[in-house]
């Protein structure tokens, strides 16, 4: 598949700056990646190891473990003898009085975020609940976004950056147990997301689905246990390791599906 022009662009930034933290022994740092870029991201392998660099030589991380929007650090620490941190915060978004507080969604804080004026590429993971959400984002935007922050709909809210990410409550994922023909990843995101094989292929055509953080175009491909399925407007889920066939031959899968 050709890449398209803001793809493009976005492969030369990260080959500069890979080739900027490696000729200058610096640490350089991508915006937060979604999906679609860490994919791009992820097929620069060839076009980095000109550089010399592998896998050991940047790392991936969003703020948190199983992060869907990443920042990529170019810089080895064992090469270059010291470490910096992410620019990474988290911020809490609250009610300012919970008692009549709008119920709230992803989309709500995403967009009053967006309202702010600010680039997607600041922010990453938003962990919504109904009423508040945690918001990770560039450390450089931080500040801005505390000080401006104060609706998401009709609801004024207060923000405060998180000193320790043990504080944040998240919802847990819903467990299912489905039943499926095969292992296909399509048969699986059908039954899961409960729509007709039509509809998931689709996704696959439209480029919305995604294995273990990688661009999925093969809808006959297997899955395995531990695989993270995203689906771009479905959410995500995790299939676990607990698989076993019934009398008739179907597989049963457990699921844990975040929203």
């Amino acid at each position: 598949m050709e890449l398209k022009e803001e793809d493009k662009l976005l492969k030369k930034r990260i080959k500069d700056l890979a080739n900027r933290s490696f000729s200058q022994n610096i640490y350089t740092f991508t915006p937060f990646l979604g999906l679609g870029e860490m994919d791009v991201f992820y097929s620069c392998g060839k076009e980095l190891s000109e550089f010399g660099i592998t896998q050991k030589d940047y790392t991936v991380f969003g703020g948190r473990d199983g992060s869907d929007r990443c920042v990529v650090r170019f810089g080895n620490p064992e090469t270059f003898g010291y470490e910096v941190d992410f620019p990474i915060v988290c911020i809490n978004v609250k009610p300012l009085n919970e008692k009549f507080a709008d119920s709230l969604s992803h989309r709500d804080f995403l967009g009053a975020l967006m309202n702010l004026g600010i680039d997607r590429s600041t922010v990453g993971d938003i962990i919504a609940s109904e009423k508040e959400a945690y918001v990770f984002c560039l450390d450089s935007i931080a500040e801005y976004i505390c000080e401006n922050l104060s609706f998401v709909r009709h609801t004024s809210v207060i923000c405060k950056i998180v000193d320790d990410i043990k504080e944040i409550r998240q919802d847990p994922p819903a467990t299912m147990n489905v039943q499926v023909a095969s292992e296909r990843i399509d048969a699986v995101l059908s039954k899961v997301l409960n729509i007709s094989r039509g509809d998931c292929l689709d996704l696959f055509r439209a480029g919305k689905v995604f294995l273990n953080g990688r661009l999925c175009e093969n809808n006959s491909k297997a899955v395995k246990g531990g695989d993270v399925v995203n689906a771009r407007g479905y959410g995500k889920f995790v299939i676990t390791g607990e698989m076993s066939l019934t009398r008739k031959g179907k597989l049963n899968l457990k699921i844990l599906r975040y929203r």
